[in-house]
């Protein structure tokens, strides 16, 4: 690369991805033919509209990348229509909203605080200027979703859209039950599965798309895919989605090069070794999550179902962010995350989020769970401490140079 500046910064991301342990959990590593597809040629040409219908001539070999990204997710997740041109997993959120609603519609989505997404309709978001927002949360005495208090709240404001989904709930989630009380109250049904969609093509949670109506996603977390959106669902709402992407929505041109990562990415989660991925990502999960119990952290209801976990660390540090500083500075990279019914700010919270995609990824298995889970411990042990937390940099350090980096190494 002639830009010395943007190579040099390069290299030191990489070098800064080996080093530390990335345990933010929507964060992963894409396999070296994801990058290369995501760097192609693709990336040159504009292709406005749809396979066999575009306003740009010189798309018949872009029209057959996106034809087979949309068959292989079709194949992998069982959909009766697939649309990969949504950018990312907000604009694909919005896209529905524009499809089945009317201004000022009343949506029923989990509330942030209770482990949401911005994109479900938060006050802060686009959603809440132009749709009626209500919640539900997680019961105060389990932090687990209570699907009779759901049904009650969904007969309380008559919603016209149910959201189920989630960025940061350590808990399966059962679609099916969320079917049910769409039914009763008579709402269409969305599932958010973002987090989420890696373990559901692998068998390792429940899949909504027998249940919801429209499924939406992103192609990167425990997917392992290119950053990118993706809606599913019914094929009596294609043409609604499709419209409502383009030229409806809050995107034109789609990206084609992330199509194409895109199809490579579902063609390795259709593969056994995805399977085994994920089947380990759980069980990571579950043995770090116990680990830090064990060491007495507060983990959110007790554990995990799947890639994530909530802890409260305001027995160890002042809140959240504090500790995530400190994590940091150590090589342990997580994010600072309310908990339900936090009684701190969003940027002062009381708890992190942290899960095992990305190290999962990178070949680590149970027992180097217990290995990072003390060094979380020494971590929150020494705060303050910065002599402390660089010797905890050079352990962490050590530790991740037994480990490739799949894209890099």
């Amino acid at each position: 690369m002639k830009d010395i500046k943007i190579a040099d910064l390069i290299k030191q991301e990489q070098i800064r991805q080996k080093n530390e342990l990335q345990l933010i959990p929507s964060e992963n590593y894409v396999s070296s033919d994801v990058l290369q597809a995501l760097g192609s040629v693709f990336t040159n040409k504009y292709s406005e509209g749809y396979s066999g219908k575009r306003y740009y001539q010189g798309n018949k070999i872009v029209d057959k990348v996106e034809e087979l990204a949309v068959e292989r997710a079709k194949d992998l997740f069982k959909a009766e229509y697939v649309n990969v041109q949504p950018l990312s997993g907000s604009p694909a959120n919005l896209a529905v909203y524009l499809a089945m609603l009317k201004s000022g519609d009343t949506i029923l989505s989990m509330n942030l605080a209770s482990g949401g997404h911005l994109s479900h309709g938060s006050p802060v978001n686009i959603v809440s200027k132009l749709y009626n927002v209500e919640f539900y949360d997680v019961n105060k005495r389990t932090f687990e979703l209570d699907y009779d208090e759901i049904l009650q709240t969904a007969k309380k404001v008559k919603p016209k859209l149910i959201i189920a989904g989630a960025s940061a709930y350590p808990r399966k989630i059962d679609f099916e039950k969320f079917r049910k009380i769409a039914d009763e109250v008579g709402a269409f049904l969305m599932a958010d599965i973002a987090h989420i969609a890696g373990l559901v093509v692998s068998e390792q949670h429940m899949t909504p798309v027998p249940f919801a109506d429209i499924v939406t996603t992103t192609t990167h977390k425990t997917l392992r895919g290119p950053r990118g959106g993706m809606i599913m669902g019914k094929a009596q709402y294609s043409e609604k989605i499709a419209k409502a992407v383009f030229p409806g929505g809050v995107q034109a041109g789609p990206h084609n090069n992330v199509h194409a990562a895109k199809a490579v990415a579902f063609y390795e989660a259709s593969k056994p070794e995805f399977k085994n991925y994920s089947k380990q990502v759980v069980t990571n999960a579950k043995v770090l999550a116990e680990e830090l119990k064990n060491k007495g952290f507060n983990v959110l209801t007790g554990g995990t179902d799947n890639h994530l976990m909530l802890i409260d660390v305001t027995n160890f540090c002042n809140d959240g962010k504090q500790c995530a500083i400190a994590l940091e500075n150590a090589g342990i990279i997580v994010n600072y995350n309310m908990i339900p019914y936090d009684t701190k700010t969003p940027f002062r919270p009381s708890g992190i989020r942290l899960g095992t995609p990305a190290i999962t990824s990178r070949g680590m298995g149970q027992n180097d769970m217990k290995t990072i889970a003390s060094f979380i411990d020494e971590v929150v042990k020494n705060v303050k401490d910065k002599s402390a937390l660089q010797k905890i940099n050079g352990k962490v350090k050590e530790f991740c140079s037994q480990f490739f980096v799949p894209g890099i190494d």
